[in-house]
Order: C-alpha cells, then sequence, then structure tokens
C-alpha cells in the first residue's frame, strides 16, 4: 500500500481546492449579476449568440453552481459541466488566434489560465467534493 504526505489531509485539500477553483467565479458571477444589463452588452461584443440568454447562463454557472461546487453537491456532474462552461468561454472570450500582439499576448494568457482551470474541473470531476461537501452527506 502506498501512503502519500497527503493522505491524511486529502479531504481538507479537495475543500481547499473547490474553493479556490470558485472563488473567482463567484465574485464574477456576482458581478455580472448585479450588472446584467452591463453583463448583456458585453456578450453582445463578443457576439455571443443571443447575448441575453449567454448573459444569464454566465450568471448561473458562475454564481450560482459556483456556490454549489464549493459546497460540494452534485460535485462531480457540475464540476464537469463547468468545465465544458470554461472551456467554452475561453474559446468565445479569449480567441487570441485570431489577434495580434499586445492583446494576442494578453489573451492567450486568459485562455491557457482558463485551460488550467478545465484541468481543475475534469480532476474534481474525477475525484469527488471529498468529506467536507453535501454529496457526503
Amino acid at each position: 500500500m502506498r501512503y502519500s504526505l497527503f493522505d491524511g489531509q486529502r479531504d481538507i485539500i479537495i475543500l481547499l481546492a473547490r474553493v479556490l477553483l470558485m472563488i473567482l467565479f463567484i465574485l464574477s458571477g456576482w458581478s455580472k449579476l448585479t450588472g446584467f444589463e452591463g453583463t448583456v452588452n458585453y456578450m453582445s461584443s463578443l457576439g455571443a449568440p443571443a447575448p441575453m440568454l449567454a448573459a444569464a447562463i454566465a450568471v448561473i454557472m458562475e454564481f450560482a453552481v459556483g456556490i454549489l461546487l464549493i459546497l460540494g453537491f452534485y460535485t462531480r456532474p457540475l464540476a464537469f459541466l463547468f468545465a465544458l462552461f470554461v472551456l467554452g468561454t475561453a474559446l468565445i472570450g479569449h480567441p487570441y488566434w485570431n489577434m495580434v500582439d499586445p492583446e494576442r499576448s494578453a489573451n492567450m494568457t486568459q485562455f491557457l489560465k482558463n485551460m488550467s482551470i478545465v484541468g481543475g474541473l475534469l480532476l474534481l470531476a474525477v475525484s469527488g467534493a471529498g468529506r467536507f461537501s453535501l454529496d457526503r452527506r
């Protein structure tokens, strides 16, 4: 049997990971919710299809689903769904391949940040929420 230095702290680390992955989205989702008209306008500027619907989906995913993931509620399916959402926002919001520097460099960094978050979400989808979650209740 293999023993890892972190085995005794696994559930605390998973809780910390959930909080760290979602805090950005919860704050962003709250901002989108409280400034919904501006969010719709931003979605329009990106060329998002159905900007009002896109804004509503962004608010629901970032704020509501973000909170559910911190709480560890339906973690595996919601983390996978959130990974797809983040991938979509990266493709729509940070198409660096269509840009020139310095905009290209900044958006490539944001795109890759989103891909890193997708990786964390996929890992969460596989590992589950751990002991400190509503999934365990």
